[in-house]
């Protein structure tokens, strides 16, 4: 006979979890357990526990977030401290599931597989130890030069709010979810040096509206971006993290740091609103004793950081669902089959034009020889080398994709940069596909030797301790070569060009696969090539995905979640070196819009291998008063064309104080059989439609009509127009 399994021992932080469970306040219970504390104890509570400089030495020679960063844990009370894993393309610690980035995500234009990604990623950080996900990454790009471009959804607001929120729920049920980078972090290069300049109307209609949404949805955390707005740092700006977040919003989660440079002095980070300093024991365990002997902070400072801090940890260890500390479940096969549905989903059609009488895609099932042509076509290329890398156990090529879907075809590789060889390659083949775009090289997160050598920023460091030295390492290496960082270029490099030009010429049945995540300029090149469809990064499933879509075996649904111009003119203005900067309200599809201009592919475009057509759309349903007023809008949709299909049903408004401008504000996907009429109900927020009303401190909307477009994209000619 087996014996019982000895139950784990009562701690004061399970008991106080048990309360939570129960019924209780977590604020009251989180204030019990700080009156357990010592008063190391409580400062202890409010920066990271590993040391500043073994913490950097392990990142600098084992690697990033190899393990969680462990922030406030009390062995003799139970308290387990928020145990940080990174993201937001996957569980970065570990051998973790490596989703497509998350601007691929937002192509899907579904927030219910996003609720799901969340779910898996929540699990696989409790499969590690973590509780604490650091990866609901939705900084809105004002230009899509920025470095970081692929680590959120899109260019506009309503899709930022809406996907935050989905992979809120899904990771909040295993884990905490943070929000970042709060607010304005859209540079990289200089992201440390620069302060962004704005009005009070552009940060709260533009800038903040999707960190409300995440905020509304019950967001754990929120993390402070490096960059200073309107001269404050943003790690100790008291309008943003105490004025906005507690006084406008009564939000009552918890304001983190970003890493290692995220605020500039202990005491006014405190005093104005940041709770807790990432990941190491850094400024504040050198710098807060002294300043609080000195008046320049309180305990009823400490006491208040270190109440929400512990708070915020009874609340989610008593609502989440368990999951065991298995490794086994990183990169499962669910998780796998996951990551490649997101991949498939998120696939672009960008263009698929006849050649001969029918459309590039998709491909035959016959074909006996396939040109498979550039750099990128064997690269494992997922994204940037920066904070949010996943370390998969393996992944998918687009040759090795390729390759599985045609196993009796010939396959001629051209990796070299050769346009003769890839137009000889693609002159003997059936089919010539180019997979062209960047890699961690061209973009990414940035911490270049620039970075390591500033004397402003390693100001911020404790002392070495007798006789170290500064650890080095591969990591270092890595950051002193400066990959990434903002784009130098929108367009390809000459070279791909070269390429495409020639690899159509000879071989009219050409398809360029593009792997990146923000806009690509093609205007020297788009108008000859037959077949175009945006690959992304695509994950450690990406080969596969991309295969699936080329062969049919999936009909392409993803649309763009940004707007992509004719000329570079038509963005805003953009200096990867400024060190100030002032944003106003326009850039991606509005921004044309103003400009009187098309774009060569709007806001929501995308292709299908079969036809849709919008039959109806009314308003079903309408709840709150004002610019919190949610409409529903219910649409039909007929499939007309002779494949399966999911169609992304998008809602655009005009009204209130800025009638001129249209505002997305909602979408939904609608899964319709060939043949078939199905309806859509599409959640419509009004919140994009209002305007800042500086007395009131929120949001407001101006009485009077307002004007939707139900569409398939912006300024769809088959939109259907009605006034509310």
């Amino acid at each position: 006979m087996t014996a019982p399994a000895e139950a784990t021992p009562a701690t004061a932080f399970t008991k106080a979890v048990d309360a939570v469970k129960s019924g209780t306040d977590p604020f009251d219970e989180a204030a019990a357990l700080y009156d357990l504390l010592t008063d190391d104890e409580r400062l202890g509570l409010l920066d990271g526990d590993q040391p500043f400089w073994e913490g950097m030495a392990q990142m600098m020679q084992v690697g990033y977030n190899t393990v969680p960063y462990v922030h406030g844990a009390v062995d003799r009370l139970g308290i387990p401290g928020t145990r940080f894993v990174d993201g937001p393309r996957g569980c970065v610690a570990g051998q973790g599931t490596a989703f497509p980035v998350s601007m691929a995500r937002g192509a899907t234009w579904d927030v219910g597989l996003e609720e799901r990604i969340g779910g898996v990623i929540g699990t696989e950080v409790r499969a590690v130890g973590g509780n604490f996900f650091g990866g609901v990454c939705i900084n809105l790009p004002r230009h899509p030069a920025w470095g970081r471009v692929q680590e959120t959804y899109g260019e506009d607001t309503c899709l930022l709010g809406e996907f935050g929120a989905a992979l809120t729920r899904g990771v909040q049920r295993h884990a905490m979810a943070c929000a970042k980078h709060y607010a304005l972090n859209s540079m990289e290069n200089k992201r440390f040096q620069v302060d962004v300049t704005i009005d009070e109307a552009t940060l709260h209609e533009q800038y903040l509206p999707h960190f409300k949404r995440v905020v509304d949805e019950g967001v754990a955390a929120i993390m402070s971006a490096y960059n200073s707005v309107n001269g404050q740092w943003a790690g100790q700006n008291r309008y943003l993290l105490h004025e906005v977040l507690r006084e406008q919003w009564g939000w009552d989660g918890i304001t983190v740091s970003d890493f290692i440079w995220g605020l500039r002095d202990a005491a006014a980070s405190l005093n104005n609103g940041l709770d807790l300093e990432e990941p190491f024991a850094q400024q504040r365990a050198r710098d807060l004793g002294r300043r609080l002997e000195s008046g320049e902070t309180s305990w009823e400072m400490v006491r208040r950081a270190g109440v929400r801090l512990l708070a915020a940890q009874l609340r989610s260890y008593a609502l989440w669902d368990r999951v065991p500390e298995d490794a086994a479940l990183l990169a499962c096969p669910e998780h796998r089959a996951l990551a490649r549905e997101a991949a498939t989903r998120a696939m672009t059609l960008l263009k698929n034009e006849r050649v001969d009488g029918a459309p590039v895609l998709p491909l035959a099932a016959d074909l006996r020889t396939i040109a498979v042509i550039g750099r990128l076509a064997t690269a494992e290329n997922m994204g940037d080398s920066g904070s949010s890398m996943v370390r998969p156990p393996s992944y998918a090529t687009p040759l090795e994709g390729i390759t599985a879907a045609y196993p009796d075809a010939e396959i001629l590789l051209v990796e070299e940069d050769d346009p003769d060889a890839a137009a000889g390659a693609a002159a003997r083949a059936d089919v010539a596909i180019v997979v062209a775009g960047f890699d961690k090289h061209d973009e990414g997160e940035w911490v270049g030797g620039d970075t390591m050598n500033d004397p402003v920023l390693t100001s911020l460091f404790p002392a070495l301790p007798d006789g170290a030295a500064a650890p080095t390492g591969q990591a270092n290496a890595i950051m002193t070569a400066g990959y990434g960082g903002d784009r130098s270029r929108l367009t390809l490099r000459d070279v791909d060009e070269e390429i495409i030009k020639k690899v159509t010429a000879a071989n009219p049945r050409t398809v360029v696969a593009l792997v990146g995540a923000g806009t690509t300029m093609m205007e020297n090149w788009r108008h000859s090539v037959p077949a175009i469809l945006m690959m992304w990064y695509a994950g450690m499933e990406g080969g596969h995905a991309l295969a699936d879509v080329l062969t049919g075996r999936a009909n392409p649904s993803g649309r763009l979640p940004f707007s992509i111009p004719t000329s570079e003119a038509h963005l805003p203005p953009f200096d990867r070196e400024w060190t100030a900067v002032t944003y106003d309200r326009w850039h991606g599809q509005r921004l044309l819009d103003r400009l009187g201009v098309k774009a060569a592919y709007p806001l929501g475009w995308g292709l299908s291998y079969t036809t849709y057509r919008l039959d109806d759309a009314e308003v079903t349903a309408s709840t709150g008063e004002g610019a919190e007023r949610v409409l529903s809008v219910r649409a039909s949709v007929t499939n007309t064309g002779a494949q399966d299909g999911i169609q992304v049903v998008q809602v655009y408004g005009r009204g209130g104080a800025h009638a001129e401008e249209t505002q997305l504000l909602g979408f939904a996907t609608v899964e319709v059989p060939a043949g078939t009429t199905q309806e859509v109900d599409v959640p419509v927020r009004l919140t994009q439609l209002g305007s800042w009303d500086p007395r009131a401190q929120r949001i407001v909307l101006a009485d009077g009509p307002v004007s939707l477009d139900v569409a398939f994209h912006a300024h769809d000619p088959g939109a259907i127009t009605f006034t509310v």
